[in-house]
């Protein structure tokens, strides 16, 4: 700690340094105290175990049924993210910039299925879709679709604050000024300022999606077992195994997790092929450092707010 801060400000340190380990400690321990009970092979009368195994991992990890679940859940939850994703990107952003009105019922559209139950949503699905030009009950397809409703909420707030934080209206104002079509607006301005909240979305849906046990078993059961279904079916067998499956599960997630957001940091930052075609409103290294007494020379657009 550097001691030529002030006292006050030692004590602040100090103080938020306890709290994060304290949080930490009650996340942790949790986890860790599950870990254990998977290792542990005789575990009666001792704090910690007296003998340790392999054995739950392995049975898990050799099981071809836990393989399909997990490859069925990253399928389901690919799908309703994908459709998500190109639904809700334009339909954000055209709402905001075009039809602001109608913003407040995209709102409300978006924020019901918070107040909607999970079995109220499964009965009324299983019921509408049971019969009809669209019979798809007990299907993927019914699923995905469960599935996109659920995150609707999150995809709409972080595209909705990740515009709002960079002044989306002006930005465009200033692309099209400048000599930019809608689509390379939307393309090389809006996108790139939208991409850090959808990534944010993304992978907090993910997160809700991958651990949904209530549609999953309600709506497609045993036809199209996912992982969590697995795992509440095999819980009853051992608490070994069902500590093994749900520290796999949790390091799973966390590998995904991982992978989504170098992705996502890939993408902000990789340069794009088509910056010669860009106009001048694309907001380019070459735009940028060109006659300074052009209006182009003090924008940045691209992945930036800058404007003078």
């Amino acid at each position: 700690m550097n001691r030529n801060m002030p006292r006050g400000q030692r004590r602040a340190n100090r103080f938020h340094r306890i709290i994060w380990t304290i949080l930490i400690i009650y996340l942790v321990l949790p986890l860790l105290a599950t870990l254990l009970y998977a290792l542990a092979g005789n575990w009666q009368t001792t704090v910690l175990p007296e003998s340790w195994t392999l054995k739950w991992f392995d049975d898990l990890l050799h099981d071809s049924r836990f393989t399909d679940a997990f490859v069925r859940s990253i399928v389901v939850c690919g799908i309703s993210l994908i459709v998500s994703t190109a639904v809700m990107v334009p339909t954000v952003i055209i709402v905001v910039l075009e039809f602001p009105k109608w913003e407040k019922v995209l709102n409300i559209l978006a924020l019901i299925p918070y107040a909607v139950p999970g079995v109220v949503a499964a009965v009324g699905l299983i019921r509408l879709y049971s019969s009809g030009p669209l019979a798809i009950s007990g299907t993927i397809w019914l699923l995905c679709g469960a599935y996109f409703v659920v995150v609707l909420p999150f995809m709409y707030q972080g595209i909705r604050n990740s515009l709002r934080s960079v002044n989306a209206v002006m930005l465009q104002d200033a692309a099209m000024l400048l000599g930019a079509g809608r689509w390379q607006t939307f393309r090389y301005v809006l996108l790139p300022n939208v991409m850090p909240g959808l990534t944010v979305s993304l992978l907090l849906s993910f997160a809700v999606l991958f651990g949904e046990f209530v549609l999953a078993n309600l709506l497609v059961g045993g036809q199209y077992e996912t992982i969590q279904i697995y795992l509440y079916r095999r819980q009853g067998e051992s608490g070994h195994l069902s500590s093994a499956v749900s520290i796999t599960y949790f390091v799973l997630v966390a590998i995904i997790s991982g992978v989504m957001l170098k992705l996502g940091k890939r993408v902000l930052n990789a340069p794009s092929g088509a910056d010669d075609d860009k106009p001048a409103a694309a907001g380019t290294r070459k735009g940028r450092h060109s006659d300074p007494g052009t209006a182009a020379g003090g924008i940045n657009l691209q992945g930036g707010q800058e404007l003078r």
